[in-house]
């Protein structure tokens, strides 16, 4: 495998956020077919900068698209529409939402940088923001899909044109990590002390998790199965909300806020200490079992699986980050030294691309094909 860097740029601030945007029209389905240039293909790859703007880069060139100019105060989040919600034509009216310090989302159109749309959701940070892809007919076109964002104990729906499709009752406490489930048929807000997991129809509760600490993350796998949250007592807590199944991995060096799921949703990367745990999460799940341990020099900052393909991306708080397949006997593919540790990895949707944002503000995209 071919692993080099492509092009790095340089923010004003710690980057708190990054996202790729997703491939136009069917480009899921050819870089499946087996495309390795369809990242050149319109994509964008948006950076939250911690001091409230927002640039749109170029995959192919990293030339700046747009200079958004994001949130007063500050940036926490962003996310893109997801590709079935998106049309087909190449880079035309991408949408992507962020959150801010000013207690907004803003809705962007990335093809021209143009804001199309705002929703104040009160004076609290906008922290979380979570689309959910179509899951039904009913959310089947650009009108009916719906953005979570959560801001303090607040949680809503809201539709691409800022309008609220549905406020839900204010959680006990901030709400701390939110998650959409990958089929489009729900979303998990977690706060301390519990875990609702809410219907993205009905907007009903479907399950109510009582968990009694501090959530800082969560996750759920690929194929819906598993929802994961890290949490402030150096553990590890999963759910089966389908089957009533509850597991608990403890003994982390510190409190836990790095997850990530392999495409198959078998192996489960967690960080919580110097080294990376990857768990079991076939068949009864990893409860009792031994996790793969991929050594690091220094506490993990940041993982990520690739999207359809096995690679880990893993960063530490030396600033060293390393590519990892982790179930071959040599696990390390390679390993790369920056000026500062990751706080944020995210790889392009056909996997080709690895974006690395940095605790001093650079960015650093990796090619991997």
């Amino acid at each position: 495998m071919n692993f080099a860097k492509h092009w790095a740029a340089t923010l004003d601030d710690y980057a708190i956020d990054l996202a790729w945007s997703p491939l136009p029209g069917d480009g899921q389905d050819k870089h499946r077919a087996g495309s390795s240039q369809q990242w050149c293909d319109g994509t964008l790859l948006a950076v939250a900068s911690a001091a409230g703007g927002v640039t749109l880069y170029d995959a192919a060139t990293g030339a700046v698209k747009h200079a958004l100019p994001g949130h007063e105060n500050g940036a926490n989040a962003l996310a893109w529409m997801p590709a079935g919600s998106q049309p087909s034509a190449l880079n035309s009216q991408l949408t992507l939402a962020t959150g801010g310090q000013d207690g907004c989302v803003r809705f962007w159109d990335a093809s021209t940088g143009a804001q199309t749309a705002e929703a104040k959701l009160g004076n609290s940070w906008v922290e979380h923001l979570a689309w959910l892809p179509p899951g039904n007919a009913e959310r089947s076109t650009p009108n009916a899909q719906c953005l979570f964002a959560a801001a303090g104990r607040k949680l809503v729906a809201l539709h691409p044109d800022g309008s609220i499709a549905h406020a839900f009752p204010d959680a006990p406490k901030t709400i701390a990590a939110l998650a959409g489930r990958p089929d489009g048929s729900a979303v998990a807000a977690a706060c301390f002390g519990q875990v609702v997991v809410w219907d993205a129809t009905t907007f009903a509760a479907q399950k109510e998790f009582s968990y009694g600490n501090a959530i800082y993350a969560l996750t759920w796998s690929p194929d819906g199965r598993w929802l994961v949250a890290g949490c402030h007592d150096n553990s590890v807590h999963l759910w089966v909300p389908a089957e009533d199944l509850e597991l608990h991995m403890s003994g982390y060096e510190t409190r836990l806020k790095e997850l990530s799921f392999s495409h198959d949703s078998k192996w489960l990367a967690t960080g919580g200490g110097r080294d990376v745990c990857v768990w079991d999460c076939a068949g009864a799940g990893p409860e009792g079992r031994e996790p793969l341990q991929l050594p690091q020099t220094n506490r993990t900052t940041a993982v990520a699986f690739q999207h359809s393909h096995g690679l880990l991306a893993t960063g530490d708080g030396g600033g060293v980050f390393t590519l990892w397949a982790p179930t071959r006997k040599n696990p390390m593919v390679a390993e790369v030294k920056m000026p500062s540790p990751a706080t944020k990895f995210a790889w392009s949707a056909d996997d080709a691309l690895l974006a690395v944002g940095t605790e001093q503000g650079s960015v650093y995209v990796f090619r991997t094909a």
